[in-house]
């Protein structure tokens, strides 16, 4: 593990970086969780070992810092992975992003296109979704009591990682996914990089948005395998997300 200075009040974003070739392959996890939990088994498949690979944890999780001053909204988070970025010296990387980290990773290729060269989401937030898990709470109650309820309707996968999550960290993001969560869906489609979408079978994500199939974004299926699909099915989230990087451009 290692760790790069992003702000505020010298705050430091942890990450896991393999040495390889090629453009850097970057990994943005999900809410309650850290990249190198969920992504490092897939890491190691073909097509994606011997790459560079830097699996990043968003401050306020996994092995980052927890500042209280940051506001751990979507654009915060983009931004501060943005700030990483730049301090390693990463241009026109291919980043892989899941849940609430497809949406950062959306904003992120949004502000800094110089810095994704390609974007493949896997099942990302987009638009805003209720939260009644932590919209009853005030801050200071979530911290105090919710937190571990949170924690206790997450089920043992997603809590072994949510677990290392800092309270704060856990209430801000999840609420910044809620009412003031910007709306991404024509901000994805309208992103100059080549995009896909990887979705696991049992999902069915997609059902309910034709607009994403309609665009013209390749969409790569995740045989058995739900929203964890990168757990649940480590090989196939692997290809898919290889087949997703080869795909013709839109």
């Amino acid at each position: 593990m290692k760790h790069v200075e992003v702000g505020p009040d010298g705050a430091r974003m942890g990450y896991v970086e393999l040495d390889g070739n090629g453009p850097t392959l970057v990994y943005l996890h999900g809410l309650g969780s850290c990249s190198v939990a969920y992504f490092a088994r897939s890491a190691t498949e073909p097509g994606l070992v011997g790459r560079h690979i830097l699996m990043l944890d968003f401050l306020g999780f996994g092995l980052s810092d927890r500042p209280a001053t940051f506001g751990y909204t979507p654009e915060n988070h983009a931004d501060a992975v943005a700030r990483a970025l730049d301090s390693l010296g990463v241009v026109g990387a291919d980043v892989i992003a899941h849940s609430m980290g497809g949406g950062v990773g959306v904003i992120l290729a949004d502000r800094r296109p110089d810095l994704v060269a390609r974007l493949v989401l896997a099942e990302p937030s987009l638009h805003p979704t209720p939260r009644p898990l932590v919209e009853q709470f005030t801050e200071e109650e979530f911290v105090r009591t919710g937190f571990g309820l949170r924690l206790a309707d997450a089920g043992p996968t997603w809590a072994a990682t949510m677990r290392l999550a800092d309270p704060v960290a856990m209430y801000r993001s999840e609420l910044g996914l809620g009412p003031t969560m910007p709306v991404l869906d024509e901000v994805l489609l309208g992103l100059p990089m080549p995009c896909a979408i990887v979705e696991g079978e049992l999902s069915g994500w997609l059902a309910g948005d034709p607009s994403i199939r309609a665009a013209g974004i390749s969409v790569h299926v995740v045989p058995d395998a739900g929203h964890t699909m990168m757990l649940d099915n480590p090989v196939g989230f692997a290809a898919a997300v290889v087949a997703a990087l080869g795909a013709p451009v839109r």
